[in-house]
């Protein structure tokens, strides 16, 4: 079922016609019972009946709101034009919203994909663009939205590590915007059917559980320092081999061998040590 555009009359023409028919029925009925013309006082009783039947078709749309149209069960379309609306009495009108709206999901508990329990929590925004799909196709498209949502997002966090172990593997918290991306289309895919227009996904909350958050951090803090001494050993390293190479090339100083061994242990430690070194003043000679 695809919504359909229903146009309404102008309630701003309708409302003075229907005040204007309202005196002139009455006066009718009461001119025709003085002349005694009892059919002519039926006519014109009937006419007061349908006009005022006709005054509650009136109805108002708001700015960025649909009104679903039905008679006895039967879908006539949604009037989407703003301001005083004039529709057949008999409608059943629904109103539904079609503004941007968010929704913020529980923080679910689920596994990932290496087994770590985690606590995550997603932002949806949304909007609904077909009238007639969220009210006919679902039951309560709310509702819809939030269950299939949390379905997403558990089903998202068992295909992504929390933290990548590789080089070029996405992760939860390492690759926010690749998994935005695929959140969003996912939670797209399940409420197509419901007339809801995905916006926005975005992961609001993560962090591992509580049973494993220490163990999990610690991790975290080793795997930090492991990178960080490894950036100062490729540096030192680099700056060990461009001072034996400025040494050989401008003949400042002939190193054998083993005083270039010493050279490189010296220079390694002071630069990769984490406290200042103590300097020692050799007095002999190079040998000694």
């Amino acid at each position: 079922m695809r919504e359909a555009q229903r146009s309404t009359a102008s309630g701003w023409v309708m409302l003075p016609l229907l005040l204007a028919a309202l005196p002139m029925t009455i006066y009718g009925i009461l001119r025709a019972l003085q002349i005694q013309q009892v059919g002519g006082a039926l006519f014109w009783m009937l006419a007061l009946i349908v006009t005022l039947v006709c005054l509650c078709g009136f109805f108002v749309v708001n700015p960025n709101q649909g009104i679903v149209l039905q008679l006895f069960g039967s879908y006539r379309g949604t009037a989407r034009d703003e301001g005083l609306r004039w529709a057949n009495p008999f409608y059943s009108k629904r109103r539904l919203s079609l503004r941007v709206r968010n929704f913020e999901s529980a923080r679910l508990k689920v596994n990932d994909s290496d087994g770590n329990p985690i606590e995550i929590a997603a932002v949806v925004v949304w909007k609904v663009v077909d009238t007639a799909e969220a009210c006919f196709v679902v039951d309560d498209y709310e509702n819809y939205l939030t269950v299939q949502a949390e379905a997403a997002v558990r089903n998202l966090a068992t295909r992504y590590p929390y933290d990548a172990h590789e080089e070029h593997q996405l992760s939860l918290r390492g690759s926010t915007a690749a998994v935005a991306g695929d959140l969003k289309q996912e939670i797209h895919d399940r409420l197509a059917k419901a007339g809801i227009e995905i916006l926005e996904a975005r992961i609001s909350h993560l962090a591992y559980a509580p049973e494993i958050a220490a163990a999990m951090l610690q991790r975290q803090q080793a795997g930090a320092i492991i990178a960080a001494r490894t950036r100062i050993v490729e540096g030192a390293v680099g700056m060990v081999e461009m001072a034996l190479e400025r040494l050989a090339r401008q003949k400042i100083v002939e190193l054998d061998a083993e005083r270039k061994a010493a050279m490189v242990s010296n220079l390694l430690v002071v630069l990769c040590g984490e406290r200042a070194a103590q300097p020692v003043v050799n007095t002999g000679t190079l040998y000694q």
